[in-house]
């Protein structure tokens, strides 16, 4: 492939000049400090992604799919990234990375998916349900593997089997959220409320099933929930101002369309003054109360990890069961509490692994 040959001549080419100036670090890693333990711990990864890179036999071109711009998806994607260059495989040295948002647009993910594969990359990694199904559909007649991240339940999504085994040539990573745990966390910052409004994108198969782990476990901490139902970001202005007005408090999903337009709800609830609850801590830095949620930086880290592994040939993802990060941490935002007048107990935010005094959108 006349693309392949030219990413092997650029490699062999930056290869050589790195090479003389004694300088292997990977251009999508996070910059740190150069000074004290910031600057021994990228030295530590820029070596030991020099000394996997050795290892790494030719040149690859990875293509990603991201069906929407927010936060949390974003993270995956430079996860990813680091979960490979810590196997070696060095964006600008021996991967080529082609990179698309969908802008939460089902139509537009096919099309990058089936772009990729006419570009015959070597793999395709699907952030987000939509993007992970559209780059199935894309590959099913080929030998492009997928590798997917930020699938809520995979299983629904048909993209594996019951018992977590692939149902083709894909597996990924799920980010199953900490229902109970979240509960838990509502009740004990809201010990009179009764009704939880959670707002959805009816298209995407994740919300569907997390709103059903919602209405299974809410009963037992003396919850309701009330659902409202979108099909695209133009109604989600009039649903969550609708919404809010129901409710004592609003619970966000992973849900990409909704993701989207987190101010809009967020405003909506201001409104009512009533808090938003989101699912990670990306939701909280741009304005929710509080979320028990997950690190998709680890996420996106453990896929770029699984990705790795197809690449070398070590594992084919055809036999890999989909893999879960299980871990949630508390993040909290006093300045969303202060903006609708409420007050959080110095305990809570003591246990908090991040606590963000300020809304950025």
């Amino acid at each position: 492939m006349k693309k392949r040959i030219i990413a092997m001549a650029l490699t062999l080419c930056m290869g050589a000049v790195m090479f003389g100036c004694g300088n292997s670090g990977s251009g999508s890693t996070a910059s740190k400090s150069e000074t004290g333990d910031g600057a021994k711990e990228q030295s530590a990864t820029e070596s030991t992604s020099a000394e996997n890179a050795e290892l790494v036999d030719g040149s690859f071109t990875v293509g990603i799919a991201q069906f929407a711009e927010h936060g949390s998806l974003d993270n995956c994607r430079e996860g990813f990234l680091q979960g490979l260059a810590e196997a070696g495989f060095v964006e600008g040295e021996n991967l080529t990375v082609l990179y698309d948002n969908a802008q939460a647009d089902t139509g537009t993910a096919s099309t990058i998916a089936g772009d990729y594969v006419s570009q015959n990359v070597d793999l395709i990694c699907g952030i987000a349900t939509p993007a992970a199904m559209a780059a199935y559909n894309s590959c099913m007649n080929t030998d492009i593997p997928v590798i997917y991240t930020a699938v809520s339940d995979p299983v629904l999504s048909q993209l594996a089997n019951d018992d977590g085994t692939p149902v083709g040539n894909i597996s990924g990573t799920s980010d199953k959220l900490p229902v109970t745990e979240q509960l838990k966390m509502i009740r004990e910052l809201l010990p009179d409320a009764t009704k939880i409004g959670i707002l959805f994108t009816t298209s995407e198969t994740n919300s569907e099933s997390t709103i059903a782990e919602y209405k299974e476990a809410a009963g037992e901490y003396g919850f309701e929930i009330v659902e409202s139902g979108i099909s695209t970001i133009a109604d989600v202005p009039l649903a969550a101002a609708d919404l809010a007005s129901k409710v004592d408090c609003i619970n966000n999903l992973t849900d990409n369309t909704v993701v989207s337009a987190l101010q809009t709800v967020i405003d909506a609830a201001n409104k009512e003054n009533i808090p938003v609850f989101g699912s990670e801590v990306e939701q909280v830095k741009a304005g929710c109360l509080a979320s028990m949620g997950l690190d998709y930086i680890a996420l996106g880290k453990q896929t770029g990890a699984m990705a790795a592994k197809v690449l070398t040939g070590e594992a084919e993802a055809s036999q890999m069961p989909f893999e879960t990060i299980t871990e949630a941490s508390l993040y909290v935002n006093t300045a969303a509490a202060e903006k609708i007048g409420m007050t959080l107990e110095e305990s809570f935010v003591e246990g908090a692994a991040e606590v963000f005094d300020e809304i950025t959108e």
